[in-house]
């Protein structure tokens, strides 16, 4: 089958399109067959070797971590869904940027929700991001009806899961159109969010920051924090070194700093994902959240995708096409 992948770490460039064997479902297990994958930023951690080298079968990674569908085969035990079926699923493991992924049942979802069918090249951009979303407003930033928010990347869930106000930052001026129209309060500059920010709070600060940057931007969050406020770390895009803050800061301030990775809870509550899943495609069937897709790429443009990810000249979420 046809897919994209890497036999060595290093940039865009070891991206080569290959023929694979087809996958075959283990127990628990389904195939999908792809018709749409995410880009993530994850995947270009581990095509850069940040998860260690390539170590897949005949020493080809294929990465890929969310993908829309349709059900091809069944592993053993695998009950409530069938052959044909539209799917979505996440791929802790990677292999979405080929033609047949293989998915844990637990975390692959009927596109056949009770609010309606969802598009595939829609429903391709929540299986990661969506999951990730609720975990951290919800599990780690314990978000609370009519709280401020402060978002350091493009994200919509926090209205849905009832933040009173949003607000983000943006790496480059002319992204912030593109970020107001995804209903944010207000956007400001990332490498210049404090002072407005604390105008727009009339100095209080938000409730909760959720901070993919790290380093400089990590620490200035602190301060932008309200009282009892709580900051989620979820990444380190900026590739800073490791950041410290002192425990008897945080406790004379009131403020708390938390962390998610979904790698986690796929591995001990993979529940978790599956439920979180399900609602992200309730409310995308509904209208209450909109992927914010503005690129959809070939498979054979992948290392295009890549690059408009890495280089930040991107905007919004990218899929790649594999039909």
């Amino acid at each position: 089958m046809r897919a994209v992948g890497f036999r060595v770490n290093g940039g865009v460039e070891v991206l080569e399109e290959l023929d694979v064997p087809e996958p075959v479902p283990a127990a628990g297990q389904v195939t999908v067959r792809v018709a749409f994958a995410g880009v993530n930023f994850a995947e270009v951690q581990h095509r850069r070797g940040e998860f260690g080298a390539p170590d897949g079968p005949h020493g080809v990674d294929v990465p890929g971590l969310e993908v829309a569908g349709a059900v091809s085969a069944l592993g053993p035990g695998v009950t409530g869904l069938s052959v044909g079926e539209p799917v979505a699923a996440y791929l802790p493991a990677f292999g979405g940027y080929a033609e047949l992924a293989v998915a844990d049942a637990r975390f692959t979802r009927s596109l056949q929700t009770a609010a309606g069918e969802v598009d595939p090249a829609h429903a391709a951009a929540l299986p990661c991001v969506y999951p990730t979303a609720f975990g951290i407003l919800d599990d780690a930033g314990r978000l609370r009806p009519g709280e401020d928010v402060l978002i350091h990347s493009a994200a919509q869930l926090a209205r849905a899961l009832g933040a009173r106000r949003v607000f983000g930052t943006v790496g480059s001026a002319g992204k912030i159109p593109y970020a107001l129209g995804l209903g944010y309060d207000d956007v400001f500059l990332r490498d210049d969010f404090t002072a407005p920010l604390a105008r727009a709070t009339e100095g209080r600060g938000v409730d909760l920051v959720l901070d993919p940057v790290g380093g400089p931007i990590r620490e200035q969050s602190l301060t932008a924090l309200a009282p009892f406020g709580r900051l989620v770390a979820y990444g380190d895009l900026g590739r800073h070194e490791s950041w410290t803050t002192s425990v008897r800061d945080l406790r004379k301030s009131n403020r708390t700093v938390t962390g998610f990775n979904i790698g986690d809870p796929a591995r001990r509550s993979p529940h978790r994902i599956g439920d979180h899943l399900t609602e992200a495609l309730r409310l995308l069937a509904t209208g209450r959240i909109d992927p914010g897709i503005t690129e959809t790429l070939p498979l054979a443009e992948a290392a295009k995708a890549r690059r408009l990810l890495e280089t930040g000249t991107g905007k919004g979420k990218l899929l790649l096409a594999l039909h």
